[in-house]
């Protein structure tokens, strides 16, 4: 696996390669410079791709903050001055979040960088206890600042993640055997769209979260994100086809090979096999 040095110093040989011209270290540079004499900011590290030795030409820039809970908001225009000081802000989404999240977050594009090439950044309070840093879920933290070593790398709480498996079991369980018999219905009524929505956003989500609680339960949460690196290749390949519907008679078909796979999926689930491959 690639360290996170190695990693840029490849994205920043294939970024000469092509004609945009701003890369990943002039950003990180400017916000380097412009956060780190603050004394409300406390760290600055990336994550994402980058943690899982997993970096390429389309990767994004996953950024966070911890800053004083108070003095959040004050983070991102200190953000937007220095990324201008790079090139213009072409593009900013704000992301809704609420004050018991413990972030806020936004997303930017810069005039002069590749289109997949957005900023993600994340202010987190520095009372939350949630920092995304535990490595056997979000990978390899690189700090780009900490001061004083004040934000510490968590290791996974391998009992309240027990407990938050079996409480998904239960609860998918309960929601497939719920509302599995509304594509059915929408089947029935040839209503094909509303039919094909909740295929894919009940019974292909369920069977999902069931297959990465059995084969990787640090992500069940993940949906389909990583889904081709933490599930084996076969099961892709199988979740691949269910997904590709190619007409009525294909959905009513995938449908009924789902609903069966989710049944099997949940019966193969073993907490206790799964706790000793966490110890």
């Amino acid at each position: 696996m690639e360290t996170g040095e190695t990693t840029r110093r490849r994205a920043k040989r294939q970024e000469k390669g092509r004609d945009k011209t701003i890369g990943r270290e002039e950003i990180l540079s400017a916000l380097v410079k412009a956060l780190k004499p603050l004394d409300y900011v406390h760290a600055m590290w990336e994550g994402g791709a980058i943690g899982y030795g997993r970096m390429d030409e389309w990767s994004d820039l996953d950024l966070y903050v911890d800053a004083e809970d108070v003095r959040i908001e004050e983070v991102f225009p200190v953000v937007e001055r220095a990324l201008e000081t790079v090139s213009p802000i072409e593009l900013k989404y704000d992301v809704p979040t609420t004050p018991a999240q413990g972030y806020a977050q936004a997303f930017y594009r810069l005039t002069g960088t590749s289109k997949f090439l957005l900023i993600d950044l994340a202010v987190l309070k520095h009372s939350s206890e949630d920092k995304f840093l535990e490595s056997e879920i979000h990978g390899k933290v690189y700090f780009c600042f900490n001061k004083s070593d004040t934000i510490k790398c968590s290791t996974l709480d391998k009992k309240k993640l027990l407990g938050a498996l079996k409480s998904r079991v239960e609860r998918i369980e309960k929601r497939f055997d719920t509302f599995g018999c509304f594509i059915q219905k929408e089947i029935n009524r040839e209503n094909w769209i509303e039919a094909l929505d909740l295929y894919r956003g009940l019974t292909l989500d369920l069977l999902v979260e069931a297959l990465r609680i059995q084969h990787k339960p640090v992500h069940h949460q993940f949906k389909t994100r990583y889904i081709h690196y933490d599930l084996p290749p076969n099961i892709v390949k199988r979740l691949k086809e269910l997904y590709f519907v190619k007409d009525e008679k294909d959905l009513e078909r995938k449908y009924r090979i789902a609903e069966e796979w989710f049944h099997e999926a949940l019966k193969e689930i073993d907490l206790r096999e799964i706790e000793q491959r966490l110890v």
